[in-house]
């Protein structure tokens, strides 16, 4: 049988149309509801001499990827999942005009079901000698060179189902990251955790400072928010409430630029521990990360973005103040806007001017300092300026006790002991809104209905926060890779 891939592919289009046609006037339904598959290919693989010895029958299903006709024998690839075996159809066994039917209307990528037993070919390949078949779906189109695949980026995550169809990186990629946010929950949830779920569309956003997206409500007529923390400000409001031990898995949005480290629509974990400081919280996050790494990837040690991490190490602890120091000379606490501005231009460091203040200053000087960094460790003393939901430290009220994970120059994990006192809270808003009002997008709206929470009393509450940027992180690839489908741009016909 001829491999079709090279053939035009609108021709070959209207070829398989043709096919259809032709099954529908013998009867065959080209797309039935139901299958008689009773064993997958991965379950014959794995117990393939014990079915072959007592020569049982069985019905398998999948996708066909190659066929190779030698007059009234073909043989052919049938894939189910990440499983291939190699099936012989022959006219002696099937009948004359089954053969036919399959021979002439069937082709690469059709979905079919085969009867059949297990036996070995002169040349040593498990197979299955087919008895019968049934047509599950027929394609319409051919599939791409399976050597070559999708060689254009954008098409690859356009067609992302063919992308993880050819390549089985992308499809053990899908696999992992489904074990790494259930090996997540899993430790979580097997340390007392409960999980919840919290609004995304907010009236208020609140937990991070990030422009949000924009909508309408229509029943209520108001202006909402998409979220843009994972229901921090809410889970808060829990340990209000007496909850003691709460997270959340799930997608928030900011409206912000996209690049290799962040997107607009992505996947968030947050967990809040009331009675907890930020040291327990470190200790924690240290076992978290490396559980998920082991259960994910079964390793504790990467290569990240050329950096040599290894999660099994001492994790190291990093003064802010005293990182920027070593690395700029500036000493964050004692500093102004226009020594900032002459430091970052200097350090050839490009930032926004719209909405630009002290607060930014100070952050995009440590960005350019984490990038030094290899980790694994956790970044500590952060100055309130740009910390306004964490607790001031005890001894130095001008920095918080706040911790971030580092892990090959980025910030990979956020968590803080949490602030708890409405008067602090309710004056770390009133300066946010300031910087708003001064063109600050980024800066945190004054949620006053979380101050009143506040005032009826929290306890001590350490919270911590990733996103799947860690994931990305641990595969060595860009988020975008990473997601299974990105948001993309349509494209113009």
């Amino acid at each position: 049988m001829e491999n079709t891939n090279n053939i035009n592919p609108g021709n070959e289009r209207e070829e398989r149309l043709k096919k259809l046609a032709d099954l529908n006037a013998k009867g065959i339904n080209p797309y039935p509801a139901s299958s008689r598959r009773n064993l997958s290919v991965a379950e014959v693989l794995a117990d393939f001499s014990a079915l072959e010895g007592n020569q049982k029958e069985f019905f398998l299903a999948g996708r066909l990827r190659t066929l190779r006709a030698h007059g009234n024998l073909t043989f052919a690839n049938l894939q189910d999942g990440k499983e291939t075996i190699q099936i012989a159809i022959s006219k002696k066994e099937v009948g004359d005009e089954p053969y036919k039917t399959f021979s002439k209307l069937v082709d690469m990528g059709d979905f079919i079901e085969v009867k059949g037993s297990c036996f070995v070919t002169h040349k040593g390949e498990q197979s299955v000698m087919v008895k019968e078949w049934k047509l599950l779906t027929k394609t319409l189109r051919p599939l791409p060179e399976k050597w070559h695949g999708l060689q254009d980026e954008d098409e690859s995550l356009r067609k992302r189902y063919l992308d993880i169809m050819l390549n089985w990186e992308v499809y053990e990629m899908v696999e992992k990251r489904s074990k790494f946010w259930q090996a997540t929950r899993n430790f979580l949830l097997n340390r007392g955790f409960l999980e919840v779920e919290t609004p995304v569309l907010e009236t208020t956003t609140g937990g991070a400072d990030a422009k949000p997206f924009v909508t309408h409500h229509n029943a209520l007529d108001i202006d909402v928010f998409l979220r843009i923390s994972m229901g921090e400000l809410w889970q808060k409001k829990l340990m209000v409430a007496g909850f003691p031990k709460t997270f959340e898995i799930g997608r928030q949005f900011r409206n912000e630029g996209m690049d290799a480290e962040h997107l607009q629509d992505y996947g968030q974990m947050e967990f809040y521990w009331a009675y907890a400081n930020y040291e327990q919280g470190m200790e924690l996050v240290e076992e978290l990360y490396k559980y998920i790494a082991q259960e994910a990837f079964g390793t504790l040690k990467f290569k990240i973005k050329g950096f040599d991490v290894d999660l099994g190490k001492a994790w190291e602890k990093y003064d802010y103040v005293e990182t920027v120091k070593k690395y700029t000379k500036i000493d964050v606490l004692n500093t102004n806007e226009a020594e900032m501005k002459a430091k970052l231009d200097e350090l050839g460091v490009k930032y926004d001017d719209k909405g630009f203040n002290i607060t930014r200053a100070i952050d995009n000087l440590w960005k350019y300092c984490r990038k030094q960094i290899v980790g694994p460790g956790f970044l500590i003393n952060t100055p309130v300026a740009i910390s306004p939901l964490a607790k001031r430290d005890e001894k130095n009220p001008l920095i918080t006790q706040r911790f971030q994970v580092i892990l090959a120059g980025s910030e990979l994990g956020n968590g803080y002991s949490e602030l708890n006192d409405p008067v602090d809270q309710e004056g770390r808003f009133q300066e946010q809104q300031k910087l708003r009002e001064a063109g600050d997008d980024e800066a945190q709206m004054h949620d006053h209905d979380f101050v009143e929470a506040l005032e009826y009393g929290m306890p001590p509450t350490c919270g911590f926060g990733f996103s799947e940027r860690l994931f990305s992180f641990l595969m060595d690839k860009s988020a975008r890779e990473c997601q299974i489908f990105p948001l993309m741009k349509p494209k113009n016909e």
